[in-house]
């Protein structure tokens, strides 16, 4: 037999054809690998949704390797002789191709890294990892600039990242004299609801897309959520030419209020002034880079408000960036931390949105219909609510890492673990976002909808999230009053009588007892 020279390892978030993995590729001597594994969709109960995204887009790129007439070797669910695990599909390739070395990009899951790794051990084989080029910066340039710092902070990483990659800046001072708009994209959409939303752009699911929604329906029936072969239930981006239509769309559409709507939520308004591209550009279906070149371009050309630009890059290339390293630089062990000690189990109508809370309700059975859900509904609705309530951090993430059709681990944990959930004790943020029912009141037109009032934390009308906000206070006040972000807030927790404590602890108890294992 015929030894392979290099066998190229694509996993399913790596369907770009310009990757490092296929740097001096050589369709005579090479061949590439990938497989679709139950294992992928059942180490996490996936949702629907989100594996429909992932195989869809998987057999799009291979159905491009093919026309290239490249040398793939491609397991699909259904093939009889399928392992279903990423390890066992490989040492089956290579026993049958016999490659000199393992050629990857750096993959975005830990596990599998870990998987891959140990599998070349066993098989004597190189293994040689490749840097992403789709972000910005490197695993090796966070570490440099993590190191000696007592915080890291995101602010500190964006700034550097503009200045080096000249993002949004004219000269050498920030585009608009300011590095952060932040406080200009905060607004509700008040009394009167939204302005005008242009529709985003929903793809109709083709042939393949189709038979893969069929083989998910069927292969993973009791997974939750739902998904049929409609744009108007599955309509992501599964290729990169649908992936660049959606950026533009986005661009041209709903850019301009992207920023000063962005934190807003509205019933039944699952789409607003978003860009639904987190799917493709973790994918790598789009690289980082080019959508900030079109993001800033349309600032240049006086298509796009500078607050609305700069909040939207400051996601692609602060927050995506700063996440990733954050990531790497601490696991496996960033995967337990619990600084909070929280044991809650999580709430059974997680999976189902039955829940008489109006915002709660909204946002899971958008999440389980669509796969997606904005940052502030995963923030300041589920996340908070999980937070405040005190569920276990690896549950709450799992919950996160199956749900979403834009979750791969690198990203999601971090934020889940970090920045919702205050696990990693204040590594990643500075303070718990923590916030009463007037918060999602002030943002949101959830509250007219629901029975619970949000300035009540106690009687038979009281608004859960205030309840449990004011008891996380008083469970975590010693840790909280250390914090001095959250002064304030403690300060009012010390205005309330002992008798107003005990019945708030006494609400909240009764809420966890309703909620455990239901």
């Amino acid at each position: 037999m015929a030894q392979t020279r290099f066998l190229v390892v694509i996993l399913g978030d790596q369907l770009n054809r310009d990757a490092s993995a296929f740097d001096d590729f050589d369709v005579k001597q090479d061949a590439v690998w990938m497989a679709e594994v139950d294992e992928e969709s059942t180490h996490i109960w996936s949702s629907k949704q989100r594996i429909a995204l992932f195989i869809s887009a998987m057999r799009h790129f291979a159905q491009a390797l093919r026309k290239e007439k490249i040398n793939l070797h491609y397991s699909e669910l259904g093939d009889p002789n399928n392992t279903q695990s990423i390890e066992g599909e490989l040492a089956r390739t290579i026993a049958l191709c016999n490659p000199s070395r393992l050629i990857m990009t750096a993959p975005g899951d830990w596990r599998v890294l870990e998987k891959i790794k140990q599998l070349a051990l066993q098989t004597g084989i190189e293994l040689e990892i490749r840097e992403d080029r789709y972000f910005f910066s490197t695993v090796r340039e966070f570490f440099e600039h993590a190191k000696g710092r007592k915080q890291l902070r995101l602010e500190y990483w964006y700034r550097e990242l503009r200045k080096k990659h000249r993002v949004l800046m004219d000269g050498d001072s920030p585009a608009g004299g300011e590095w952060n708009f932040d406080s200009e994209n905060r607004s509700s959409f008040g009394k009167d609801g939204p302005p005008p939303i242009p529709p985003p752009l929903r793809l109709k699911p083709d042939r393949i897309t189709q038979e893969v929604i069929e083989l998910v329906e069927s292969r993973f029936a009791s997974h939750p959520g739902s998904v049929t072969a409609s744009a108007s239930d599955f309509g992501w981006p599964v290729n990169r030419q649908e992936a660049l239509r959606v950026l533009d769309d986005f661009i041209q559409h709903r850019l301009p209020e992207f920023g000063v709507y962005q934190d807003a939520m509205w019933t039944d308004e699952p789409w607003l002034f978003h860009s639904h591209i987190a799917s493709a550009l973790n994918l790598k279906l789009l690289s980082a880079q080019e959508v900030v070149k079109a993001t800033e371009e349309a600032y240049r050309q006086g298509r796009a408000p500078i607050a609305a630009v700069e909040g939207f890059i400051r996601q692609i290339l602060g927050w995506r960036e700063y996440v990733r390293g954050i990531y790497w630089m601490n696991m496996p062990k960033y995967l337990e931390l619990n600084a909070l000690k929280a044991n809650q189990p999580l709430p059974a109508f997680f999976w189902d949105g039955n829940t008489p809370m109006h915002c709660l309700s909204q946002t899971i059975t958008q999440s389980l219909r669509t796969g997606y859900a904005h940052h502030i509904q995963r923030l300041m609705v589920t996340g908070l609510y999980a937070l405040l309530l005190g569920v276990k951090p690896k549950e709450i993430h799992a919950w996160y890492l199956s749900m979403y059709v834009d979750a791969v681990e690198w990203v999601e944990l971090p934020n889940v673990i970090g920045m919702s959930q205050f696990a990693d004790g204040g590594l990643m943020a500075s303070k718990p976002y923590i916030a009463t029912g007037k918060y999602i009141d002030r943002m949101s037109n959830y509250c007219k909808h629901c029975a619970f009032k949000p300035d009540q934390s106690t009687g038979p009308n009281a608004c859960p999230f205030t309840t449990l906000y004011w008891d996380f206070l008083i469970r975590h006040e010693s840790a909280m009053s250390k914090n001095p972000r959250m002064l304030m807030q403690v300060r009012n927790l010390a205005r309330m009588t002992d008798q107003a404590k005990l019945a708030i602890q006494d609400k909240a108890s009764e809420l966890r007892d309703s909620q455990a294992g239901k």
